[in-house]
């Protein structure tokens, strides 16, 4: 892995339009273009959904593992594409085989591995599998496009 591939907050940000409390991705370790992308999210206690899931059982929502899994897969498209994508969106389209293995809870540090499947035009086909300290928390094939954001 050469340090060109890893990715601090700020450029994640650079790419993606997400913002607290919604953006998942801490940072990016590793990249092949076409073949996977390894990044990971330090999970806080000071997430504002702990407040609610669960009360005096803190777990991140299952849910939000997955949009963290295509939020690193929306920033593997971003630089597995030749041409900037300038005015457009990555968006999720549809979730296929997902399976949650393990809670995390605060202090966990989860581990975002994406892997390229196919992609036709703007349609992409990914898998995705979460883990924290080598034991997979959530997994799946998640699928999405890149649009305009003038057309939403």
């Amino acid at each position: 892995m050469s340090n060109e591939h890893v990715l601090d907050i700020r450029k994640i940000m650079e790419m993606l339009p997400h913002r607290y409390p919604f953006l998942l991705v801490d940072r990016v370790l590793e990249f092949e273009s076409g073949v996977r992308l390894k990044a990971y999210k330090n999970v806080s206690m000071n997430e504002n959904y702990f407040q609610g899931h669960f009360p005096g059982l803190p777990v991140m929502p299952g849910v939000l593992q997955l949009e963290a899994l295509a939020q690193a897969g929306g920033i593997f498209v971003m630089n597995s594409v030749e041409e900037s994508l300038g005015d457009k969106i990555f968006l999720f389209t549809g979730l296929n085989k997902v399976k949650f293995r393990r809670p995390v809870v605060p202090g966990d540090r989860l581990e975002l591995n994406v892997f390229y499947e196919r992609h036709k035009l703007n349609m992409w086909k990914m898998r995705g599998v979460a883990e924290v300290d080598g034991q997979v928390t959530a997994q799946g094939e998640f699928s999405a496009t890149v649009a305009n954001k003038g057309d939403m």
